[in-house]
């Protein structure tokens, strides 16, 4: 028996060491940057020809066109000028909803660190479990990913999302938000049927019992924010103040982020926080489009998770899917796109935004949607998302439209670090185009 465990043990730092990715944390920026000659798309609706983007200190110093630009200014002796003519410069894309740094070995349960023990844990913050180290992370950036919103799972109340920086040699390192909000996973509102497909009385009490217990915690929470000044000498609630920080009247009042799919769930979820006067936002939200005025009478966010997936209900147009961005669009509700919630899927985020695109969205709105509309969501609008003066230098080189399937991202920045683009994947396609070279073999044999 102990060999058997000592050999699994052993498999498992094997298959740990593996996935570890080897490229190095970009140093700190240490002169100023000026990316001259391409086309400078600032996420906020206005595309620059010929334009200029600087950044120093890890902040943008300038956006505007290159020959207004360049001949006013005089360039310290440390500055380097990058020749962009024939590229593109974004913001750097974001993924509103991830597990990256999260999971990384589904078969070892020590090592998924979604899923915490217990069905109300809203003490956990996400930043704390991400493995700086793993392999999908650089992956992610290739792709043109350079910030995540980490999000734990499970359970009823799963935990407080964290934003992360697609770089860092630390999990400290790479949080720029530890806590911006508490998960809640909505109960179904139906009773499902038992496996021969009959009804059953069960289903109802479960659901009432879901949402006792959410409603329980929350007047907890309430009870013992406003006991705060007779907790003098007793041990904190790390619980409880955890539950505080959604409340009204907390500085800031971070939003709840409420897993719903169904019309139902999405009205009752949306409803019940602002009966309690929280600020909700929707993951998922399927049928989204079908509340869209309940979600704008109560600024409700949506964070759609993907649109490559079936309809979601037999009578459905086959296209329900990827056109659900476009009509959250026209009803005036904000929304921002993720890949899914499939860990690995990060870096088909723009795949995703170009399926839509082609089903009738916007191509402004579709860009906005991973960049400016995801950053505001994530409660950093004013720090990422468009190619601004004074937000952080986040940002790409690509050679064609981000969007585009076939464009590649050229260089990336984050905070103004030049940031290693190659990956495992990356590794392992020049080893075996070397093979092949070296065997002389060629695509025409």
């Amino acid at each position: 028996m102990r060999n058997t465990l000592t050999t699994l043990a052993l498999a498992a730092l094997a298959a740990g060491a593996q996935a570890q990715d080897l490229t190095r944390t970009a140093p700190p920026q240490q002169n100023p940057v000026f990316l001259v000659g391409g086309t400078v798309h600032t996420g906020a609706g206005e595309i620059i020809e010929n334009g200029v983007v600087s950044f120093n200190e890890g902040r943008i110093t300038l956006v505007g066109k290159a020959d207004e630009v360049m001949p006013r200014i005089n360039l310290s002796p440390d500055t380097e000028v990058i020749d962009v003519t024939g590229r593109h410069v974004f913001p750097g894309m974001i993924e509103s909803v991830s597990l990256l740094g999260l999971d990384e070995i589904a078969a070892v349960r020590a090592m998924r660190d979604f899923d915490e023990v217990g069905d109300a844990t809203p003490e956990v913050r996400a930043f704390v479990a991400v493995n700086p180290d793993s392999t999908l992370i650089p992956v992610g950036r290739t792709a043109g990913i350079l910030t995540a919103g980490v999000f734990p799972t499970g359970g009823l109340i799963s935990g407080r999302a964290s934003v992360i920086a697609m770089d860092g040699w630390t999990n400290e390192d790479m949080a720029i938000v530890r806590d911006t909000g508490l998960i809640i996973n909505w109960p179904t509102m139906r009773p499902r049927p038992d496996r021969f497909g009959r009804a059953t009385g069960a289903g109802d009490s479960r659901i009432e019992e879901r949402l006792a217990s959410l409603n329980e915690w929350m007047d907890q929470a309430i009870a013992y924010r406003d006991l705060a000044g007779e907790r003098a000498g007793m041990p904190a609630d790390l619980r409880l103040e955890a539950l505080a920080t959604v409340l009204p009247g907390a500085e800031p009042q971070n939003p709840v982020f409420i897993r719903a799919n169904d019309y139902d769930q999405i009205v009752a979820a949306v409803n019940w926080a602002a009966s309690r006067e929280l600020r909700p936002i929707i993951i998922g939200g399927m049928d989204a489009a079908m509340c869209a005025d309940l979600l704008k009478a109560h600024d409700a966010a949506v964070i759609v998770e993907g649109v490559h997936r079936f309809p979601k209900r037999a009578d459905s147009p086959f296209d329900d899917a990827f056109t659900l961005p476009a009509r959250l669009e026209a009803a005036g509700v904000r929304w921002s796109m993720t890949s899914g919630t499939r860990n690995g899927s990060e870096r088909q985020l723009p795949d995703n935004v170009a399926m839509a695109i082609a089903y009738g969205l916007d191509l402004d709105a579709g860009l906005r949607s991973v960049t400016a509309s995801a950053a505001e969501i994530l409660g950093l609008g004013a720090e990422l998302g468009t190619l601004e003066p004074g937000k952080r230098a986040t940002l790409v080189v690509t050679d064609g439209h981000m969007l585009e399937i076939t464009s590649f991202v050229e260089r990336a920045f984050i905070d103004g670090r030049a940031i290693d683009l190659t990956n495992k994947q990356t590794e392992l396609r020049d080893k075996y185009r070397e093979k092949y070279r070296q065997l002389g073999v060629t695509r025409d044999n």
